[in-house]
């Protein structure tokens, strides 16, 4: 379900949403933006400013770096607010090199300089932070927020809600799913239907809903809202759309992909990640199971796709962020330690449709989703906090 255009959204304030997320101003609190930059050096008299490319990074100037240092930030009262880049990291939440280097010319660490010393952290990049700043934030007690690959429409929409709001709609998701002991999720591709259990059993649901507490170090994925679980264990087979096109199936067992097998497209492509799943097992390990819960038009990018109500998405490797044991040392390489999130919707995998996911919670079988489209059950149990009617009403 998503909003088609952006008219019901009120034009970005950096400042309702800090204001709102991290409960400022305090008038103590010191801040700064990370950026990732093929050649980090370059943040040095911002000079990649004048090279093509680099659209997130331009982005977190104008909207976060350059308001943050002026009027925006002495409302917040923040003390400071200065700009570090680091060398891209090439995957999603791969830890990053230790090196940073600042807008003056210096050059810092993440252990020494930035952990340390600031106590709200905004990284605006290209390729998610989300896992390594999560487990620096709760080793060195800042707080902070990941947004990766910011673009226009998420500064207007996804970035521009109240997220009080966000929090509340996000914790009646979350009770309405809390303590299930599996999801049966039924996938139809190619006119071949593929089935994934889930297991659970029987935890308490997690939730990403933006609201950073003073006094809490932690890191919010803005845009926020959805709900999720580390998974205890799943079996089954799941289609799998690469960037390209091509299709494959999934093979899982014991929790974790074990065969790739291709179903159209670039076999090549399919090869390549037999192999790494044959060299490092870990990247196979099925790492969450989430469900959106905003109403929110497409971005085109998956840390706001992934939020929309409708929507579902699995994800592969890493999981200490979200409460899960893996952690990078369990990889052979780690250069292979991400946390890949694999989403289901509409515009992003045109050729597959989550036909149906199904929460099976004391001996009780409930269906949550079908073709993309939230289930009368849900709804009944949302309508305190959502417009019910509205969404009944919403293109798929």
């Amino acid at each position: 379900m998503y909003l088609p255009n952006l008219t019901d959204f009120s034009p970005f304030s950096l400042e309702k949403l800090l204001r709102t997320c991290f409960s400022l101003p305090d008038n103590s609190s010191s801040c700064c933006v990370l950026i990732d930059l093929d050649d980090p050096s370059a943040v040095s008299g911002l000079e990649f400013l004048n090279t093509p490319g680099n659209a997130v990074q331009k982005r977190a100037l104008t909207y976060f770096y350059e308001p943050l240092r002026g009027d925006v930030g002495e409302k917040l009262g923040l003390k400071n607010c200065d700009l570090f880049a680091f060398k891209k990291t090439g995957g999603s939440n791969l830890d990053p090199e230790n090196l940073l280097y600042s807008s003056d010319g210096g050059k810092v660490a993440f252990t020494d300089h930035i952990c340390p010393n600031y106590d709200l952290v905004f990284a605006i990049t290209d390729y998610s932070l989300t896992a390594p700043l999560t487990a620096m934030a709760k080793e060195f007690g800042f707080r902070g927020a990941t947004l990766h690959g910011l673009n226009e429409t998420i500064l207007n929409s996804g970035l521009s809600i109240d997220y009080h709001l966000v929090s509340r709609q996000a914790e009646l998701f979350r009770s309405f799913l809390d303590q299930a002991d599996r999801f049966n999720l039924t996938f139809e591709c190619h006119n071949k239907s593929h089935e994934l259990i889930i297991e659970c059993n029987n935890q308490t649901a997690q939730k990403s809903h933006g609201l950073c507490p003073s006094g809490v170090p932690d890191v919010a994925n803005l845009p926020a809202g959805e709900v999720y679980f580390v998974p205890h264990g799943a079996d089954g087979s799941f289609p799998f759309r690469f960037g390209d096109g091509t299709l494959c199936e999934m093979i899982v067992e014991k929790g974790a992909i074990t065969q790739a097998n291709l179903i159209s497209g670039n076999a090549d492509r399919v090869n390549d990640r037999q192999k790494q799943l044959e060299e490092d097992p870990a990247t196979g390990i099925i790492g969450e199971l989430g469900f959106g819960t905003q109403l929110l038009p497409f971005a085109g990018c998956d840390i706001q796709d992934e939020k929309i109500l409708g929507t579902c998405h699995i994800a592969t490797g890493r999981s200490d962020h979200l409460g899960g044991n893996l952690t990078p040392e369990l990889f052979n390489s780690r250069q292979n330690a991400s946390h890949d999130d694999i989403l289901y919707a509409p515009p992003k995998t045109p050729e597959i449709v989550v036909s149906s996911v199904e929460m099976v919670k004391n001996d009780t079988t409930t269906k949550i989703l079908e073709n993309f489209v939230p289930s009368d059950s849900l709804l009944e149990h949302l309508s305190a906090e959502y417009p019910v009617d509205l969404i009944r009403a919403l293109p798929v």
